[in-house]
């Protein structure tokens, strides 16, 4: 084996260019595809962390009915009961109790649908990040009276800013329109356009005084290890009735999506450019072949065996294929884990208009281990299956024909 490495080796730099040529195709292509796939990467789990950690938790409760109705009745029932519950699970960060109503927002200029959200300013800082987006004014703990949130994109829509009044206005209890002017106490800019222009946030107990007392339409969770929310919404269905406890990956459709498709990514992207790649190594091998007729068959005419010529054949397309391979790896290493501390910034190219499917501009690519393991693998799958018709190729030779010519 030891010599047929070496010939192997030697054969790859008979043709130095040819051969640099493959490798740079082969470099080139690894470089671009693991770090296309880590923007992507990047992109999703700004994406997962975002909503996960703003917005939905690890895990939510809620009335059975009311993510389809949203009707002011549908809330929770034994909402204390739960809390307790909760407060008592070793496995539970944190969680906070959410006071929901979908209604119209109103400025003297104009109005707009929202979903109006109810916090307890308190629990919702130490469950999520959310008050983290507030760009201009205060949190909903200001000393204002009927404080609330806008998103920057309908503070715009509304021309509304900090100090001005607005009305809002959603059904109560009894189905019967109320309405109540608040005070705009702060400005947040999220990473979706759409979630900033349908959302408002306002004190719960400012919202249970016009819907009714200690109404909670939503309970959300957040655990010390994601990888637990199976076991605390399965101890949450079976304690309580009336209520149904849903994880993340139920109860936000986009999320499964984006988290199923991000784990097979880099199988897509590098299966393209390996696909391509096959027809260069085979067309370098096949080239190699026709070169060195002769010598291959003076070779089995002197003794040495088809098996070992096959080998010879196939590790010269694995040496090749490995050692572009290996460079291409570590400039991609080095390439994502600089661009991961400084990020992308895609504003200039039009970047912001990812915020309307709520993506950041400004990226942060991400590349694991599974996906450098998986690119060598197909690596070496691709040089074998690429070598074995060139390989077939020679084995098919005739010793007394190829020195007679």
């Amino acid at each position: 084996m030891k010599m047929l490495l070496s010939i192997s080796w030697r054969n790859i730099w008979r043709h130095p260019a040819r051969s640099g040529v493959l490798m740079g195709a082969i470099i080139a292509g690894i470089w671009a595809g693991i770090l296309v796939s880590a923007l992507t990467n990047g992109w999703i789990q700004q994406r997962f962390n975002n909503l996960i950690q703003e917005e939905i938790t690890h895990a939510q409760v809620h009335h059975p009915e009311f993510l389809t109705e949203r009707e002011a009745l549908m809330y929770v029932d034994d909402a204390h009961e739960i809390f307790s519950f909760l407060d008592g699970d070793e496995r539970v960060k944190a969680y906070a109790g959410r006071t929901l109503s979908d209604g119209m927002i109103q400025s003297p200029l104009t109005s707009s649908g929202v979903q109006i959200r109810g916090v307890d300013p308190d629990r919702e800082r130490n469950t999520t990040t959310f008050h983290e987006n507030v760009v201009d004014g205060e949190y909903l703990d200001s000393d204002i009276r009927n404080p609330i949130l806008l998103g920057e994109k309908l503070t715009e829509k509304l021309n509304v800013d900090i100090g001005n009044r607005v009305v809002l206005t959603f059904q109560d209890m009894n189905n019967e329109l109320t309405s109540a002017s608040f005070n705009i106490s702060g400005i947040f800019r999220t990473a979706s356009t759409p979630y900033d222009e349908r959302n408002v946030f306002v004190k719960a107990e400012d919202l249970q005084e016009l819907l009714g007392d200690d109404i909670y339409h939503e309970v959300a969770i957040m655990l010390y290890d994601e990888n637990l929310v199976d076991g605390v919404t399965e101890d949450l269905n079976e304690s309580f009735d009336h209520i149904v406890a849903e994880s993340w990956y139920e109860l936000s459709p986009e999320l499964r999506y984006i988290t199923d498709m991000g784990g097979n990514l880099i199988v897509y992207i590098m299966g393209v450019i390996m696909l391509a790649l096959a027809f260069g190594i085979l067309n370098t091998m096949l080239m190699a072949i026709f070169e060195r007729m002769k010598e291959l068959g003076m070779l089995l005419a002197i003794g040495m065996s088809k098996l070992r010529v096959f080998l010879m054949i196939m590790l010269e397309s694995v040496i090749l294929t490995l050692s572009g391979a290996v460079v291409g790896l570590i400039l991609t290493y080095f390439t994502v884990n600089y661009l991961g501390d400084k990020g992308i910034d895609l504003r200039s190219m039009g970047g912001e208009s990812m915020a309307q499917f709520g993506f950041d501009a400004i990226v942060y690519p991400v590349a694991f281990m599974n996906d450098y393991i998986t690119t060598i693998i197909l690596v070496v799958v691709t040089a074998l299956l690429a070598a074995i018709y060139p390989a077939i190729k020679a084995l098919r030779l005739k010793p007394g024909e190829v020195v007679r010519e």
